[in-house]
This record gives structure tokens, C-alpha cells and sequence, in this order.
């Protein structure tokens, strides 16, 4: 990554050095320094870097961290907050965003320090103000977030994820709970336990009934004695959560509209691959969810008609929630189609008996059908599904592409769905 100055540029890679460059090391480069310096590089702290980019003191960077809803969140505050009229750049799972102009493509869910600097820029350069970022628990642990000037930090929730990276439960709690250490101003999703917090400048959103400053049940969003009542194209349970944070943010960003972040609120039609809806006839809906929690919290949602559910889990990635989200999703469906999702390096067949080990121990007794090839499994569901069933695919949401052996081919779990019933 490059950013160009008046007459020099700032990188993060050695290779693009050349005398009087500078150089920004940060802890995934260090091992480069050498290499910087004997290109002529002057080497620089992220906090230099930030200095060098010239962004407004006023400029607005939120953060948003948690296990799940970071993206809903996101979108839905950068969505309030142009409605505000202040225009938003929204970066995360799906890519960078200013309002349906897409900036970056999908990467990381949290770029490496210089690729954030430079998208801010960006963002300054389409006349932004506020900037909603998502957090992982990955960049948090790699300080690619360090020198960042958050005026807000945000955490939704935490459950079971990315344990193949971070060990144990106790270790992603801490790498998450790191982020709200700082005296800056940070609001909390006061019905989790899991995380812990500097108690200066912290706000609190929590579901009717805990005490916290913001509150919401199905109809209405409390902050004190005020009752708001709102309406949503999002449904679930845990959706009044994302909507209730997205909300409390905007307020304490933008005081005194609370009518006119109702009105956004009611405007916004919701996330791509985000419990969203592809067929009304037979019943289709799509999501990203992935971990324990998350299946548990969408499928949920679904309950009220049978579930014909189709769902994998990464290759390469946390092993140990295979059996639980099996176990999960069996205890919900019907019918569970088991399949592949981004298998990567590893063996297809060997995910799927790993979440049918668990699938198995489910006390419902769901029909479990395995069949390695996605879109087979797909076009299962639907010769399947019978009037007032839903069909759940759970995993890769939005994604376009399926990541097979360091490939990723086309493939979009929406666009098989459309290109079936077509057919």
C-alpha cells in the first residue's frame, strides 16, 4: 500500500521504498525495517503516518467489535448517519462503502493499518465527516487499529470464534476487551458479560428491563423516561439489538435527532447476505452466520414455519464449533442439508462429518442429509421445500466466490438460488 504526499509518499512495503519515503512500521512489517532503511526510508511510527495524511482533528472514526452484528451495525449507522446529512464511509466484511459507491473490494474485515489510512483519505476526498469501521479481534491482537483516533468505540457481543487463532475463549474475550481499555467514549451491550471495559465515557444499550440507557423491546426504543417508536424492514430478536446500537451511536454522535434516526431506521432496507429474503415463493432466505451464536440467533428467528436448513463450516478455522453448530442447526431444521461452505485447504468430507458428529446428538431427531457439492445441496433444499417451509443457507451470506485449495471460484449462494427457480 501507497500513499502519496506532496512530494514523497508514505508505504508499508519495503519494496516500493526509495530514498526519502517513508516507511511506516507496524508489528506484520517490522521484519522489513532493514530492508526500508537501506532503501534510503525514513522509518515512521502509525502515529506519524496519521500525522503525515493530514486528517481533520474533527474527522470521525467509529469502531464497531463484537462476535456478531458488526456489519448490520455498521451499514445501518452509516446509513442514519448520511441520512443526517453527514456523509459516512462504512468499511468492513463486505468492503468500503460510501453509500452505494463501493471504494475497496472485500478483504480483511479490518485492512492493515496503512490500507484504513488510505480509504480514509478516500473517504475525505468524496467530502466525508464520519467513518464506521468494523473490529476484529484479529487486528485488535495485531494492532493494525494502533494511532487511530476512535470517537467511538462500539461492542455488540461476544460467543464462540476464531478460537483457532486465539486459543481459547478467555484469550478472544481479552483481545476484544483491550479495544474499550482507553478513557474515550465507548457504548456497551450491557446484556453481555463477556467483556470488560474502562467505566469512564461508557454508555450502555441493553433490551427493555436491565437499567441501561438506551433500551428497546419489539415496538419502541427507550432513553429515559422518552419512549421512541419505531419501525424496521429487519426482523429477529437479534436485530433489535444491531438496530438499538445503531441507534444509541447515532445519538450520542448527533444529539437531539432522535425523530430523524427513527425515520432513517425505518428507511433502511437491510443488508445484502444478512438474513436476507431471495425468494418470497417457495421461501429463501440467505445469511452469513457462521458461529454458534450466530446460527442459533438466526435460525431463532425463523422458528415460526419448519426450517429446511443448508449449512458447512470454513476449512482452516476454529474445529471445535463444527459439532456445536451442527448440533445447533439440527435441533431448529426439519431438514438439515449438510455441505460444504469455503473448505480451503482442507478435506470437504471430513467438515461435514464433523458437524454431523454433532448434528446427530440434536434431541429433535431433524432428517440429516450430507452432500459435499453446494450447489447440489441447494438445489436439494428446493426440491424439498414444501408451502410454509423456509429454507435457511447459512455461511457465506454475500460472498461471491467458494475458496477451495487457495482458489476462490464464482459462487454466490444467491445467485444459484435465483439461477434454480429460473430453471
Amino acid at each position: 500500500m501507497k500513499i502519496e504526499l506532496k512530494d514523497t509518499f508514505i508505504t508499508d512495503n519495503s519494496t516500493q521504498c526509495e530514498k526519502g519515503c517513508y516507511f511506516v512500521k507496524t508489528r506484520s512489517n517490522a521484519q522489513f525495517e532493514g530492508h526500508a532503511k537501506q532503501a534510503g526510508a525514513i522509518i515512521i511510527t502509525p502515529q506519524k503516518a496519521y500525522e503525515l495524511a493530514k486528517i481533520p482533528a474533527d474527522f470521525k472514526i467509529i469502531g464497531i467489535t463484537g462476535t456478531n452484528g458488526k456489519t448490520t451495525t455498521a451499514t445501518l449507522l452509516a446509513h442514519i448517519l448520511n441520512a443526517l446529512g453527514l456523509k459516512c464511509a462504512n468499511c468492513g466484511t463486505r468492503g468500503a462503502f460510501i453509500g452505494s459507491l463501493q471504494i475497496a473490494p472485500k478483504a480483511l474485515t479490518t485492512n492493515q493499518f496503512l490500507t484504513t489510512l488510505a480509504l480514509i483519505k478516500t473517504s475525505l476526498e468524496h467530502g466525508c465527516s464520519h467513518f464506521v469501521m468494523e473490529v476484529s479481534s484479529h487486528a485488535i491482537a495485531q494492532n493494525r487499529i494502533e494511532a487511530l483516533p476512535f470517537a467511538l468505540k462500539i461492542f455488540t457481543n461476544l460467543s464462540q470464534d476464531h478460537l483457532d487463532y486465539h486459543k481459547s475463549f478467555e484469550e478472544y474475550a481479552a483481545a476484544k476487551s483491550s479495544f474499550f481499555e482507553g478513557e474515550g467514549k465507548k457504548l456497551i451491550n450491557k446484556d453481555d458479560p463477556h467483556i470488560r471495559y474502562n467505566k469512564a465515557n461508557a454508555h450502555f444499550y441493553a433490551l427493555k428491563g436491565s437499567g441501561a440507557e438506551y433500551e428497546i423491546d419489539e415496538q419502541n426504543i427507550s432513553v429515559g423516561s422518552q419512549n421512541l417508536e419505531f419501525s424496521s424492514h429487519l426482523y429477529g430478536r437479534f436485530n433489535l439489538y444491531n438496530i438499538l446500537c445503531a441507534f444509541s451511536a447515532a445519538d450520542l454522535l448527533v444529539p437531539n435527532k432522535k425523530n430523524e434516526i427513527i425515520a432513517a431506521i425505518a428507511d433502511f432496507a437491510g443488508v445484502p447476505g444478512r438474513t436476507e429474503l431471495i425468494s418470497k415463493d417457495p421461501a429463501v432466505i440467505v445469511d452469513f452466520a457462521h458461529t454458534p451464536d450466530g446460527i442459533e440467533k438466526v435460525l431463532s428467528s425463523l422458528a415460526f414455519r419448519p426450517l429446511i436448513v443448508v449449512m458447512g463450516a470454513g476449512g482452516d478455522r476454529d474445529a471445535s464449533k463444527r459439532p456445536i453448530m451442527g448440533q445447533i442447526a439440527a435441533s431448529f431444521a426439519k431438514t438439515l442439508i449438510i455441505t460444504s461452505d469455503n473448505p480451503r485447504s482442507e478435506e470437504p468430507q471430513k467438515i461435514i462429518e464433523q458437524i454431523k458428529a454433532g448434528a446427530n446428538k440434536a434431541t429433535k431427531g431433524a432428517k440429516i442429509i450430507t452432500e459435499s457439492d453446494r450447489k447440489k445441496a441447494i438445489a436439494l433444499a428446493l426440491s424439498l421445500v414444501k408451502k410454509d417451509e423456509i429454507i435457511a443457507i447459512l455461511g457465506k451470506g454475500d460472498e461471491d466466490y467458494q475458496e477451495i485449495n487457495g482458489v476462490k471460484h464464482p459462487f454466490s449462494d444467491a445467485a444459484v438460488v435465483r439461477e434454480l427457480l429460473k430453471n
